[in-house]
């Protein structure tokens, strides 16, 4: 039932395919490694748009505010070195500590923000929904 045109279109199907495959390879084969970011160790401001997305707590099930700072990669201080990624963590994950911090937090929303980081980890949890977590740190403000 094989037509005798069918292993001339195969022929032809699988050459305009490698020809076409063969430039995307070497494309892909030119861009350089990605470096890694600046590093980042206590006292340091680390600068970027904060997010807030909601989660729920695993006690309770109840809703709680989480903040994510979207920044440029940064390299962590040892031992977390790059959290497992090739450029290190993007997105920081803000702990509050206290409700007047996570007030403090809803006034930069949607913006750019500037905080002082006083401890990092890499994000180990499977249910941090960032790269590394800043457990202390102090909004700064520009004056």
């Amino acid at each position: 039932m094989t037509k005798r045109r069918f292993a001339k279109r195969l022929a032809v199907a699988s050459i305009l395919a490698v020809s076409l495959a063969a430039p995307a390879g070497r494309a892909q084969q030119a861009e350089p490694p990605p470096k890694a970011g600046k590093p980042i160790n206590a006292g340091d401001v680390l600068s970027g748009e904060l997010n807030t997305m909601r989660v729920r707590d695993g006690n309770k099930g109840k809703r709680v505010a989480t903040y994510q700072l979207t920044s440029e990669p940064r390299r962590l201080p040892p031992p977390n070195g790059l959290c497992n990624l090739e450029t290190g963590p993007e997105t920081f994950q803000l702990i509050t500590s206290s409700d007047a911090q996570a007030a403090q937090l809803k006034n930069f929303l949607g913006k750019e923000i500037s905080i002082k980081v006083d401890e990092v980890a890499c994000a180990r949890d499977a249910g941090q929904m960032s790269e590394a977590v800043v457990t202390k740190w102090s909004v700064v403000t520009k004056h």
